[in-house]
């Protein structure tokens, strides 16, 4: 079985050597879900590139929830970056940009059609893993970034090594490699949420669509 997390150690330490032999900082386009999810990777990966948040949650309704998260994502990326720049703990931090993806609840319903009654952690949202993969992958080839990658790793109710697949699969077809991940390790999880704490995050209590929404 691959090991995901030391996949991502030994990329990170060749792209911490490259950084010093020739000064160039590798870009990476990250999908979040939300702000806790992302507050982890955001410390854990920032001393390694230059980060560009990207928002696109098709599932996530009603829309106020999806522009509510959308601002504290933002309000998280401030934060953060006040926190490390003031002299605050945590590595050296490159730049942190955020692009906020259209608001497409038609493409998940699209995505999720025939599968409206399967529990939580199936096929539907692997469907919803893919949808969102693929559109960070086509923004990641248009905007020249070296990597792409997910938050959603992080969750203990996500399946790494199915993000992983589709990951690898796309950045097949979009030529653009996918960050090995599985962001729940090194208890990932736990730092999330004492950094939720910290800053105040707003933490839903559900994934985003109507689906999970009704599941006890």
């Amino acid at each position: 079985m691959r090991n995901f997390q030391k996949e991502l150690e030994a990329l990170l330490q060749r792209a911490g050597q490259a950084v010093k032999e020739r000064g160039v900082i590798p870009r990476l386009l990250l999908h979040s879900c939300c702000a806790p999810c992302s507050s982890y990777v955001l410390e854990y990966l920032s001393g390694f590139f230059s980060i560009t948040v990207f928002y696109y949650n098709p599932n996530i309704g009603p829309r106020e929830e999806y522009e509510k998260r959308a601002k504290e994502q933002e309000r998280l990326i401030r934060v953060f970056s006040e926190k490390v720049q003031s002299g605050g703990e945590g590595q050296h931090l490159y730049p942190i940009s955020f692009i906020k993806g259209a608001y497409e609840p038609e493409a998940f319903y699209e995505a999720a059609k025939g599968l409206e009654k399967v529990p939580e952690g199936g096929e539907r949202c692997f469907r919803c893993y893919e949808l969102r993969l693929r559109q960070t992958a086509e923004l990641a080839k248009a905007g020249g970034y070296e990597y792409f990658c997910t938050t959603l790793s992080i969750s203990p109710l996500k399946k790494a090594d199915i993000l992983m697949e589709i990951g690898e699969r796309l950045s097949k077809e979009y030529g653009v490699l996918y960050l090995p991940s599985d962001f729940k390790k090194k208890n990932g999880y736990k730092r999330s949420v004492e950094l939720s704490a910290e800053f105040g995050l707003y933490r839903q209590n559900y994934c985003g669509c109507v689906f999970s929404k009704r599941e006890p």
